[in-house]
């Protein structure tokens, strides 16, 4: 059944609620890579409570289980297996803390024909127990299939990279088993465990997750560019242009721009483009 836009568009799922503490923020930051080698002193400030700090990536954690009301929006029938996650907008407002109780109010806020399929965005604001306002996401699905019902294409993707070499450029091993560590967070989806799932797919072996090469980058660009400084993000935006799979080194390159860290990642290996568009925006 195709996507009703008159019903879907401005819909509000669900609202949710999440808590994460420091075990939770330790072992996500051990899914994007972290600690290695186990006893740096920078290493530990991820994966050691002692002066434990948070990536901003963490952000599209606590909220993962609100948006999977997504397929109880009216309007919206769709064939989970003919879902890609498209692009992903993080906005931090304040610093991630390492454990806390939060609020998640989600909503469809538009739907884009990309004629071979469709594009929803849903936001969703997170605010601590306090009511004051975390983290912003903006995730865009893209429906195959779905496309050609007459409506706006959307916006061109920006933050395209200077014609210049890079600033930095770092690399990123992920284990074979990647995947298998990164899901403990939340997204359990069987493509990134199920080699028979990973076959209906269209894939050889299952992939990584895209929000994990999401996080892989984002610790790059902190440690380096940054130098650590996971309060100087404000923004980070990708677009996911293709797939990791575990095992592979993800190469990180950045370029400083004004306010901005533009951002490209490639599967190293293979040459292949797998966040483009991407940018994070300093603040702080």
């Amino acid at each position: 059944m195709p996507i009703d836009v008159d019903k879907a568009l401005g819909a509000e799922l669900p609202e949710g609620t999440s808590e994460w503490g420091i075990d939770d923020v330790i072992l996500y930051h051990l899914g994007v890579g972290a600690g290695v080698p186990p006893t740096d002193p920078k290493e530990l400030e991820y994966t050691y409570e002692q002066n434990l700090k948070v990536l901003p990536s963490f952000g599209v954690i606590p909220v993962f289980g609100t948006l999977m009301g997504v397929m109880t929006v009216p309007g919206i029938q769709i064939n989970p297996m003919m879902i890609l996650h498209g692009e992903q907008d993080l906005e931090i407002h304040k610093p991630i803390p390492t454990q806390a109780k939060a609020t998640h109010r989600a909503k469809v806020t538009d739907i884009f024909d990309r004629v071979k399929g469709a594009s929803i965005i849903i936001e969703a604001k997170s605010s601590d127990e306090n009511g004051e306002p975390l983290f912003t996401n903006r995730f865009s699905t893209y429906v195959r299939g779905e496309g050609g019902f007459g409506g706006e294409r959307g916006p061109r993707p920006g933050n395209l990279p200077p014609e210049r070499e890079p600033d930095f450029t770092v690399d990123s091993p992920t284990l074979p088993q990647q995947a298998l560590l990164y899901r403990l967070s939340g997204d359990k989806n069987p493509l990134h465990a199920d080699p028979s799932f990973a076959a209906v797919g269209g894939f050889d072996r299952p992939i990584l997750h895209g929000l994990c090469t999401f996080g892989i980058a984002c610790k790059a660009v902190v440690d380096t560019a940054l130098e650590g400084d996971v309060t100087k993000v404000a923004r980070y935006q990708v677009r996911f242009s293709g797939v990791v799979f575990p095992g592979e080194t993800i190469e990180t390159s950045m370029w400083k721009e004004g306010d901005k860290i533009v951002v490209r990642a490639t599967a190293k290996e293979r040459g292949t483009p797998v966040l483009t568009n991407a940018a994070i925006t300093l603040g702080g």
